[in-house]
Formats: structure tokens, C-alpha cells, sequence
């Protein structure tokens, strides 16, 4: 087959040399193929480990957004609350606006009626402190 001389398989001084090369490569083609199978068994287990660790990570995560979510829906609740009591007091200062125009009418004094403000312009007291909030 590869041979130079076609009789060389045949030829018994050759045949212990030929059959000596062939379990060599045998060998070293199970060898190689057991390197090839560790190779991939630590690559698997690599991989594993790895997706484990995505995994804690990911529910980690899960968990602080689930958190951030909840945080978010209350303080949107606390913001309705204080939105519709903003409503309720600017129809209450109207109204009490309203009277004063009528006791002003009434009386024939100037009495000093306040304009309403929008609340974001009006100075909050706790700015003035260190925390800087309102």
C-alpha cells in the first residue's frame, strides 16, 4: 500500500517492522483520543460551572430588579397620595380665596389674598438644611 516494494507486506523481514509500526500508532491514536476525551470532559465541566454561575447571578439580578420594582410601584403610590393632596388643597385655598374676596367686597377693606403658586416654586424649608432634599 505505501510500501516502495509491492512484496515488502509479504516479506517476513518487514512484516515484525510493519506490525511494530501499527501498534505504535495504535497507541498513540488511543492516547490521543483519550488527551481528546479529558479535553472535552473539562471543557464540559467548565462549561457547567460557568452556566452555574450565570445562573446565581441571574437570580441575583432577578432580585434586585424585582426590588428596584416594588420600590418603584410605592413610591408612584406615595406620589398619586400627594398628587391628589395637592388637588384637594388648591380647591380648598380657591375656595378660601374666594370667601376672602367676598369678606373684602363686603367690608370695603383691602385685605392681602395670596396668589396660588405652583408648589415647585415655593421654597421648601428642608433646603435650607444640610440634606439638600425636599
Amino acid at each position: 500500500m505505501g510500501s516502495k516494494c509491492p512484496d515488502s507486506d509479504n516479506d517476513p523481514r518487514y512484516a515484525s517492522v510493519t506490525d511494530e509500526r501499527k501498534r505504535k500508532r495504535m497507541i498513540s491514536n488511543r492516547e490521543s483520543a483519550r488527551r481528546s476525551r479529558m479535553r472535552k470532559q473539562k471543557q464540559l465541566g467548565d462549561l457547567i460551572n460557568e452556566v452555574t454561575v450565570l445562573k446565581n447571578d441571574n437570580a441575583k439580578i432577578t432580585e434586585q430588579v424585582d426590588a428596584a420594582t416594588r420600590r418603584y410601584v410605592e413610591m408612584e403610590s406615595k406620589n398619586d397620595v400627594l398628587r391628589a393632596q395637592e388637588v384637594e388643597l388648591k380647591e380648598r385655598l380657591r375656595s378660601l380665596n374666594s370667601v376672602l374676596e367676598m369678606v373684602e367686597e363686603i367690608s370695603g377693606q383691602a385685605l392681602d389674598i395670596p396668589e396660588i403658586q405652583n408648589p415647585w416654586q415655593i421654597p421648601c424649608p428642608i433646603m435650607q438644611t444640610n440634606h439638600g432634599f425636599c
